[in-house]
């Protein structure tokens, strides 16, 4: 064990020293994402019950930070326990929210609501999180109403090491888990809609998952259990994609599954690892869903450091960008491992050094990190290093072409002006409707030093990205003295395809 230890160390820092000697990369696109998780108020609002003011100034704070670390993607939790961070739905309000189930905030907003605007004004996406099966946090009868979907179908669910969940075998129960997000998706202005990786539940010593009975009912053409479990949780995802892209086409759909599929040598299409797998432990197919066209990304948790013996970042993160089937990957981040003294966490660099290390694989298109509050209370620097090194230029989201590949047309009669406090005031007309019907949800500008080339290519000339289509001025206040710029601007639609550039300006 001592010499395997050494020979982990050793490889860590062999892979750290090798791509740190090569160029930082500087993508004009890529996901930044965090999750923002509100079940036992982990990362928001600091605890239940709070006045709503003081609510809506901690989510504030929370987007305030991100948006000044680089992040441009909100994993925003609406559903932790079958209950619900939002009013325009069936479902009641958590009590993580209010501090009891099924009370409304007093005096009345709506979160989402008001975090998808905060989110947008910050140029961030927002996709609203949800866990599908878990029903309740504990087997507390206080802590949940009477009124709740556990008291009213209580045939529905099955207890497991202490908590309630649906049961995915039952066909009503997936109705009203599509009925649940389809609600949001019809009422909310989100980006995506995300799963993590709760199906089944996660092994439980001296727990059974109680269904055999639902299997007896449900199973027909099913001569094994586990395959019928994978059935059922399949036959959600593809359901969910279908309707949720027949409302929205726009819409993105994510999973975060497990980081291991399946190890080699359970199936030789598995990954290099020894651990434990979705396929197996959670009857979550998730290459398949992948390979299906079931989801537009997959943001796998890949928790473990570099050279970790059951299940090795590198290796991982190589397997899933070779089973992409033309759809985005985003990788799980452990930023609330940062701090850990365990090998290969020792190693302050970890993290970061991953991220150099997913830009130098052409089919990675971002990360996302787990927890908000990881990043916020700057674990071992992480926030630092996304902030003042990897993230210190804006970044736009990735284009999903197969959604929507049309771009919008260019925005057009930019003029700029020098303001009396030697501010530069920028305006531009939205532009005109292009072919698919659409004119801007958006806009990026670029500024460059007069007399150098306009490369919108570069990250380093984007100056600000607005998701605002009337939102037609700017005011640039980080103007260097003496120092003379160009100007242009560009329009993307609500899937980040970006138009042409506008006439090039110099004030």
């Amino acid at each position: 064990m001592f010499l395997r230890s050494i020979f982990v160390c050793l490889f860590s820092l062999l892979s750290f020293e090798l791509y740190s000697q090569q160029s930082t990369l500087i993508p004009k696109r890529e996901l930044r994402g965090v999750w923002v998780a509100t079940v036992v108020n982990i990362d928001w609002p600091s605890k239940p019950g709070l006045p709503v003011e003081t609510q809506k100034s901690e989510l504030i704070r929370l987007l305030d930070d991100h948006q000044a670390t680089g992040i441009n993607a909100i994993m925003f939790q609406i559903r932790p326990t079958t209950d619900a961070f939002y009013g325009k739905g069936n479902e009641l309000w958590s009590r993580f929210l209010t501090g009891k189930q099924g009370q409304a905030p007093n005096p009345y907003y709506d979160p989402l609501e008001f975090a998808i605007v905060e989110a947008h004004k910050r140029g961030m996406e927002l996709h609203a999180w949800f866990n599908p099966y878990r029903a309740s946090w504990d087997l507390i009868s206080t802590n949940t109403s009477p009124e709740h979907i556990t008291r009213k179908k209580p045939e529905w669910f099955f207890n497991y090491d202490g908590k309630k969940l649906f049961n995915p075998g039952i066909p009503q129960v997936r109705d009203y888990i599509v009925q649940v997000i389809l609600n949001v998706v019809r009422n909310y202005d989100i980006d995506g809609v995300h799963f993590d990786d709760y199906f089944y539940p996660y092994a439980a010593k001296g727990s059974t998952i109680a269904d055999s009975e639902t299997f007896r009912t449900y199973g027909k053409g099913f001569s094994n259990l586990n395959d019928w479990r994978r059935s059922n949780v399949d036959t959600l995802i593809h359901e969910l994609t279908d309707s949720i892209h027949a409302v929205k086409k726009y819409l993105k759909f994510g999973i975060s599954p497990f980081g291991i599929w399946k190890n080699i040598a359970q199936d030789t299409a598995g990954s290099e690892t020894n651990g434990g797998s979705s396929y197996l432990g959670q009857f979550a197919d998730s290459r398949k869903w992948v390979k299906e066209g079931w989801v537009d990304y997959i943001n796998p948790q890949i928790y473990w450091p570099f050279g970790y013996h059951l299940a090795a970042f590198e290796k991982l993160l190589t397997w899933w960008s070779n089973n992409t089937y033309g759809k985005h990957l985003y990788i799980g981040q452990a930023a609330y491992r940062a701090a850990e003294t365990s090998i290969g966490w020792r190693d302050r660099s970890q993290i970061p050094d991953q991220v150099r290390y997913l830009r130098n694989n052409s089919r990675v298109q971002g990360s996302v990190f787990f927890s908000s509050k990881s990043l916020t209370n700057n674990l071992s620097g992480v926030r630092d290093s996304l902030k003042y090194d990897l993230y210190r230029y804006p970044a736009l989201p990735p284009q999903m072409i197969w959604l929507d590949d049309v771009p919008p047309q260019a925005p057009f009669r930019l003029t700029a002006k020098v303001l009396p406090n030697k501010t530069i005031q920028l305006n531009w007309e939205e532009p005109i409707v292009s072919r698919d019907g659409e004119t801007a949800y958006g806009y990026v500008i670029y500024r460059v030093e007069a007399g150098k080339e306009v490369n919108l290519q570069d990250a380093r000339n984007i100056l600000k990205i607005i998701f605002d289509k009337k939102d037609t001025s700017f005011i640039d206040t980080k103007v260097a003295f003496n120092a003379r710029y160009t100007y242009v601007v560009t329009a993307i639609d609500r899937l980040k395809n970006e138009s042409q550039p506008s006439n090039e300006v110099m004030p």
